[in-house]
């Protein structure tokens, strides 16, 4: 009866249910199908979400819902622009800069697509770039937030694995940091190829001033980061530490923050928790069912059987995982495919640190990888651009994306360098 239970499934993804809904009806089929008592709905659904390190992630998403609401934004975005908006194509280089410090606050690549989207894609079509290239430079850009930490992915790993939060976080910074300059390098030769404009040179004064309005957000990453590798705090701890910050630096420094903003901010940020703690629930209760079906074993043994080559064996999950993340979103397909890929990569001496970062990364590309690409589709509504377009003017960055993938992939230190400095 298992095939019921991915029937259901795909039938309601290509109708575009809502990936919780999606599996909470399979799973509910399924159970109703072989006559398991009900009572293990909310039974499985509690023990996926009664796990101390995922308090952190509402903390994470407030804290980035409050600094983005006190106009954090377009603050990055400004300083972002005084340094690389005289460069050609400088706009798009900005475009790419600013996610990079946005992904610091938000952890996620489609607030990020949204967020930077919705001011970036509009600015840059007005100075005469392309309105696909401008939704795809952005829709790219916005993968680095899931890898840079905070990373809101990384946390999921680590609540499934038991690895150290702190060193899945050093992990991803490498491989954030080269991603990020991949996508400049193709953004700028894009540029120069279709004569894309640049802005006056920003003076010394002009930077200086802009670093010191992003210097908060800037400080927040840090803040998070070395608070957590120093054992100054837990995950947890550091998610409150994040939204106090965020209401401290919103009220009495920039002042843009009122208890009333505050008050719809939480409401906002408790809805999002919400849907993402059912997403857990349903697929804890989906993973679940397939390991009570053996298919992870099977699954496993079947990856085995076609080649024990540990680098034949990256590629082809590199495959599934990009294949996976094109159609489904980044936590759940974490949460449903990562463990059974994570005993398949260890069994044959992948370091799990590498692994996870190999996976977040697959995910994130998923992202932006027709026919779904949910970050795509989030660019192409604000530009009012056709998804087939952007995904055309998005595939330089795609390519890139995935060179990336493969020198993480193969090259070990890339992201286990810095977690093995605090060993």
């Amino acid at each position: 009866m298992i095939w019921l239970l991915f029937v259901v499934f795909f039938v309601l993804l290509f109708l575009r249910f809502p990936i919780a809904f999606a599996l909470g009806i399979s799973t509910f089929t399924y159970i109703l199908f072989e006559g398991i008592p009900l009572i293990v709905i909310p039974l499985k659904m509690y023990s996926g979400i009664d796990v101390f390190v995922l308090l952190s992630i509402p903390g994470f998403i407030l804290a980035g819902n409050l600094m983005n609401s006190c106009g954090m934004t377009d603050r990055i975005i400004r300083f972002s622009n005084n340094l690389l908006g005289h460069v050609r194509g400088g706009l798009s280089l900005a475009n790419i800069g600013a996610s990079m410090i946005f992904s610091g606050i938000s952890g996620t690549a489609i607030s990020d697509t949204a967020s930077i989207g919705s001011v970036m894609i509009p600015a840059m079509k007005k100075e005469g770039y392309d309105a696909d290239f401008s939704c795809a430079v952005t829709a790219a850009s916005s993968t680095i937030g899931p890898i840079i930490p905070p990373s809101l992915p990384m946390i999921i790993a680590g609540s499934l694995t038991g690895i150290s939060i702190g060193k899945l976080f050093l992990a991803g910074a490498i491989p954030g940091i080269l991603l990020a300059i991949g996508l400049g390098i193709v953004s700028y030769s894009i540029s120069i190829r279709k004569n894309h404009p640049k802005q006056p040179k920003a003076s010394w004064k002009q930077r200086g001033k802009g670093f010191i309005h992003a210097f908060w957000a800037l400080l927040m990453t840090f803040l998070i980061l070395f608070g957590i590798i120093g054992g100054v705090f837990t995950p947890t701890e550091a998610s409150v530490v994040a939204v106090l910050y965020a209401i401290l630096i919103g009220t009495l420094f920039y002042r843009t923050l009122t208890w009333k903003s505050i008050v719809s901010v939480m409401t906002n940020s408790a809805g999002t928790t919400a849907s993402l703690m059912l997403l857990v629930g349903f697929a804890n209760l989906f993973g679940w069912i397939l390991i009570s079906e053996q298919i992870p074993q099977s699954l496993a043994e079947w990856l085995l059987t076609i080649t024990q080559n540990k680098f034949l064996l990256l590629l082809l999950i590199n495959i599934l995982l990009i294949i996976v993340g094109s159609f489904m979103e980044t936590i759940a397909a974490l949460l449903i495919v990562y463990p059974i890929l994570l005993n398949v990569a260890v069994s044959v001496g992948i370091d799990p640190i590498q692994f996870s970062v190999i996976a977040v990364l697959n995910l994130i590309i998923g992202l932006n990888t027709p026919p779904v690409g949910v970050c795509l589709f989030v660019a192409s509504g604000i530009g009012k651009v056709s998804m087939e377009k952007v995904a055309k003017a998005g595939f330089p960055f795609l390519l890139v994306s995935i060179l990336i993938l493969m020198l993480v992939s193969y090259i070990p230190a890339l992201s286990l360098f810095l977690p093995g400095l605090f060993d």
